[in-house]
């Protein structure tokens, strides 16, 4: 579940990132800038953790009519994880 989450912050970051870089390259030519775009930038990083949530359904796989065989405990003191079938 952390891993869905760090990889949706990710996926948020990405708009700032981008347009950091850009200013800081801006910056070291000497060019000018304008204030930095907080409402777009803001909502890129919207757009793109939203537009996961819906790519998310689509890639992973669906485990509709098979049976869920929950994990058990081997006699040698491992674990046999769950698993469909």
């Amino acid at each position: 579940m952390l891993r869905i989450w760090l990889i949706r912050a990710l996926l948020a970051a990405i708009p700032f990132l981008i347009y950091f870089t850009w200013r800081w390259r801006m910056k070291s030519l000497g060019r000018e800038h304008g204030d930095t775009p907080w409402g777009w930038l803001v909502l890129a990083g919207g757009l793109l953790a939203a537009a996961s949530l819906l790519v998310l359904p689509l890639v992973t796989p669906s485990h509709r009519g098979q049976t869920y065989v929950p994990a058990e405990a081997q006699p040698d003191g491992s674990v046999r994880p769950g698993r469909f079938e």
